[in-house]
C-alpha cells in the first residue's frame, strides 16, 4: 500500500525556542524568574528616585532579597519534574553521531584567474579559512582536506593529480589552514578521480556522518563521470549527498547530479553559501509525521516508523509515533541530507518513498493510515483459550498478514479481511470489515471436549458430518491410546482400525455430538 507524498514546509522556530525545549525548561519557572527580576528592577528604580522609603525596605533587606533570587530560581529549576538535569532510570542518552567533513578543494590552473577583487584561489582560500576558524570547539566534528590540481603543472595533463593533504580528524583546523596557505594552483581538474579516492579517506565508523564539500571553478577535464562516482559512493554508504560550491559562474547543469549544488558566482555569494553549507552539514532538521485517519486528521499514533536511506536501503531511524500533550504529532530530529523511504508498521504496513527534507525548515509528512480494531472472542470464555489463533489475510490475498490469538484485540488498516480460525474444525470467515476507530468483534461458540479412548494402537481419523458429507478434520495418533480434543459444537464421526487386524472388515465407525462446554467420551474398542 502506497501513501501520499504531499509534504509541507514551515519555518523552523528560533534557536532559543529549541534550546528551551531541549533543556526541558519549565515555563512557570521562567515566568516566575522574570516576575522576581521585575520586582527587583522596580524597587531599584524607585529607591534611587526616592519613591520608596528606606523605612519600607532597608538596604540590608534589599540586599538579601537580591541575593535570594538566583538561589530561589535554581532551587525551583532543580525541583521541576522537567528539569534538564534529570534522566529517567533505564533511559540511555543517544550518542550523537560524529560529523566528518572532507573539503575537496580545486587548486587547478584556472583557480589562478582573476575574480572580482583578486585571484579566485586566494579569495576562496581566505574565506574558507575564516569559516574554519568559526568551527573551533564544535563538538563531534572532524575535518580533512583533499586537494587536486596542485602537484603538477599543465601541460602535460596529469589526471591522477589529487592528494589527501590533511587526513580527517579532530582539532586539525590550523593544519588545514597552513596547507591552504602554501598551495599554488597549477594543474588540471580530475574531479571524478578525486571523488573516487575519497572512499579511502573515510575510515570505517559506525556512528558517523560523512560529508564532502567540493569547491571548484570548473568542469571535469579528465573524461571521468563525477555523477556516477558520487552515486556509487552514496549507494555504498560511504558518504551522504555531497555539497558542491561553484565559483565564478553557474555550473548547476553539470553538478546537480553530483550533489547539492550552490552557486557562488560572486565573492559575497561564496561567503554566504559557505555558511549555509556548513550549517546544513552540522544541523539536523525537525519534522513530524502526521498519521492520518479516514477523515484526514492526524489522530493515528503509537506505531513504529522506520526511516530507510533511499539510496543504500540502510535503516537510519526507528521512531514509535506519539502525540504530545496537545494531541499533536511529536517533533523528531532527523538528518536533512538523506532522501528517505518511510515504512509505517501498521497491519498491513504503509510506505512513503523518496521523501526529501528542506534543511532549516520544519517538514510535515502526511501518511494515510486509517485504522480500526478486530476483537476475537470465544463465547464467554475467551480468556481460557489463548492458545487458539486466527490467521488474518487481506481480502482476496493468500499471504498471511498476522496470526492473532483469541481473547485479544488488534489494530488494522480499514478495509476487508479474510479470517481462518485455527480451531477444530477450521472456520473461514470472509469479508470482515474494519472501519475507522470501530471495534469489529468476531465470536465463535465455546468448544466442547471429546475424549477418544482406544484399547489398542491403530489408524483412525476424525470427520465432521454436514449435510450427510464427511469432512476430514484430524488424524488420530497411531501409538496413543487416549486423546482429548477441543471441537466446535456439531456432529462428528470417528473411523478406526486396529494396527494388528489386517482386514478392513474390522473398521470401527462411531458418530457423536459435541455441545459447548460439555465433555464427551468415545470408546473405540476392537471386537
Amino acid at each position: 500500500m502506497k501513501a501520499s507524498k504531499v509534504i509541507k514546509g514551515t519555518t523552523t522556530p528560533p534557536d532559543i525556542i529549541s534550546f528551551i525545549k531541549s533543556a526541558h525548561f519549565n515555563r512557570n519557572i521562567i515566568i516566575f524568574s522574570l516576575f522576581l527580576n521585575t520586582i527587583i528592577h522596580y524597587i531599584t528604580l524607585n529607591r534611587h528616585q526616592g519613591h520608596i522609603s528606606t523605612d519600607i525596605i532597608s538596604a540590608h533587606s534589599y540586599g538579601i532579597l537580591r541575593s535570594l533570587v538566583p538561589a530561589v530560581i535554581t532551587s525551583l529549576f532543580l525541583m521541576s519534574p522537567g528539569a534538564g538535569f534529570s534522566q529517567n532510570k533505564g533511559e540511555k542518552e543517544a550518542i550523537p553521531p560524529t560529523t566528518r567533513i572532507l573539503f575537496v578543494f580545486d587548486a587547478s590552473q584556472s583557480m589562478g584567474g582573476q575574480w572580482q577583487s583578486g585571484i579566485k584561489f586566494n579569495i576562496a582560500r581566505d574565506l574558507l579559512a575564516r569559516m574554519l576558524d568559526s568551527l573551533r570547539g564544535v563538538p563531534n566534528l572532524e575535518m580533512g582536506l583533499r586537494v587536486y590540481g596542485h602537484q603538477k603543472p599543465v601541460p602535460p595533463q596529469d589526471c591522477n593529480d589529487t592528494r589527501l593533504e590533511v587526513p580527517i580528524g579532530k582539532n586539525n583546523i590550523s593544519r588545514i589552514e597552513s596547507i591552504l596557505k602554501n598551495l599554488v594552483p597549477r594543474g588540471t581538474t580530475p574531479i571524478a578521480y578525486s571523488l573516487e579516492q575519497t572512499e579511502k579517506d573515510f575510515t570505517p565508523c559506525e556512528n558517523c556522518r560523512n560529508i564532502i564539500v567540493l569547491i571548484t571553478d570548473g568542469d571535469e577535464e579528465c573524461g571521468g563521470d563525477p555523477c556516477a562516482v558520487s552515486r556509487a559512493l552514496q549507494q555504498k554508504g560511504i558518504m551522504l549527498k555531497p555539497f558542491i560550491i561553484g565559483i565564478g559562474r553557474d555550473f548547476r547543469a553539470d553538478f546537480e547530479c553530483v550533489g547539492n549544488y550552490f552557486d557562488a558566482s560572486t565573492e559575497h555569494n561564496f561567503q554566504t553559501v559557505l555558511k549555509v553549507v556548513i550549517s546544513q552539514a552540522l544541523n539536523s532538521t525537525t519534522a513530524q509525521v502526521n498519521l492520518l485517519d479516514a477523515d484526514g486528521n492526524p489522530t493515528e499514533t503509537n506505531v513504529n516508523m522506520t526511516f530507510y536511506d533511499n539510496l543504500t536501503g540502510a535503516v537510519k531511524y526507528n521512531f514509535i509515533h506519539t502525540l504530545n500533550n496537545k494531541g499533536l504529532p511529536d517533533t523528531i530530529l532527523i538528518d536533512p541530507l538523506i532522501t528517505y523511504d518511510i515504512v509505517v508498521h501498521t497491519l498491513p504496513p504503509v510506505r512513503a518513498d523518496s521523501l526529501r527534507l528542506t534543511p532549516g525548515q520544519h517538514t510535515i509528512i502526511p501518511i494515510s493510515t486509517p485504522q480500526g480494531y478486530l476483537r476475537l472472542k470465544v463465547g464467554n470464555n475467551d480468556l481460557t483459550l489463548r492458545d487458539l489463533n486466527c490467521i488474518i489475510r487481506q481480502n482476496g490475498k493468500m499471504e498471511t498478514l498476522n496470526v492473532q490469538p483469541f481473547g485479544t484485540t488488534a489494530k488494522y488498516l480499514t478495509g476487508k479481511y479474510d479470517l481462518e480460525i485455527l480451531c477444530l474444525p477450521r472456520i473461514m470467515v470472509p469479508d470482515v470489515d474494519i472501519s475507522q476507530s470501530h471495534t469489529t468483534t468476531v465470536e465463535i461458540p465455546s468448544p466442547g471436549i471429546v475424549i477418544i479412548q482406544k484399547s489398542v494402537y491403530g489408524y483412525g481419523s476424525l470427520y465432521s458430518k454436514i449435510n450427510n458429507r464427511m469432512q476430514w478434520i484430524y488424524d488420530l495418533r497411531e501409538n496413543t491410546l487416549q486423546e482429548s480434543l477441543m471441537l466446535q459444537p456439531g456432529t462428528y464421526a470417528v473411523v478406526f482400525r486396529s494396527k494388528y487386524l489386517n482386514h478392513s472388515f474390522y473398521t470401527i465407525e462411531k458418530t457423536f455430538k459435541i455441545e459447548s462446554g460439555v465433555s464427551t467420551t468415545v470408546n473405540l474398542y476392537s471386537n
